[in-house]
């Protein structure tokens, strides 16, 4: 895989570098700031760029911004975005034009490296992959109406791991269901949340921005 990385401390971008490169990868540029950024991903055109949200020279939502422009320009781009913080809003955004190929993730799972490969290849991909932390952090908000509240536990359950980016195996997996069981538990969900039939991917991105935006 052809990663570009965006990250302004030092010690963290070229440790992803040293990360990426050790597992097989090969990292393209490796930058720090969001001109930069955007420079680096129309020459190389890379298979993922891993984003920092705050990038010189505001330090605000540079990298997020960054991302989006990329991605409006081309929405083949895949992005995972790294920050330091629960950022929902960040999240969301992200998702917002339903077309996958996204993933936001803090910061500390890098250092999982497993999780963090995972993410990087699922997303890469053109899947979605949110961080266990704001799926956490989203169930224990109150919800309002956007349908969510209609869902019964298990398929809450089951739209967490969709926003985790986990495919149909893995939700199998995870709660022990009988593959019939985790399609039946999607469809209820996509009916639910007033999803009608589409492309598969699209439905589930759109199903997980609602899962953001309660």
């Amino acid at each position: 895989m052809r990663i570009v990385i965006a990250e302004d401390l030092l010690l963290l971008r070229e440790g992803m570098v040293r990360l990426l490169t050790d597992t097989g990868h090969t990292v393209v540029a490796a930058v720090d700031t969001a001109p930069d950024l955007i420079a680096a991903v129309t020459e190389h055109r890379p298979d993922l760029s891993i984003v920092d949200v705050r990038l010189p020279p505001g330090f605000r939502d540079e990298g997020l911004r960054a991302a989006l422009e990329l991605r409006a320009a081309d929405p083949d781009t895949r992005v995972l975005i790294v920050s330091q913080y629960v950022e929902r809003a960040y999240a969301a955004e992200l998702l917002a034009d339903g077309r996958g190929g996204v993933g936001y993730l803090l910061k500390d799972r890098v250092t999982a490296l497993d999780d963090f490969l995972d993410t990087a290849d699922r997303v890469a991909a053109g899947g979605t992959a949110m961080d266990p932390e704001v799926v956490r952090q989203l169930f224990n908000r109150s919800s309002r109406d956007h349908g969510i509240e209609g869902l019964t536990a298990r398929e809450r359950e089951v739209l967490g791991l969709m926003a985790q980016g986990l495919s149909n195996s893995a939700i199998c997996g995870a709660l022990f269901l009988a593959p019939v069981s985790v399609e039946k538990h999607i469809t209820n969900i996509f009916g639910k949340l007033d999803l009608p039939p589409a492309d598969d991917t699209n439905r589930r991105v759109r199903a997980v921005l609602t899962y953001l935006n309660q």
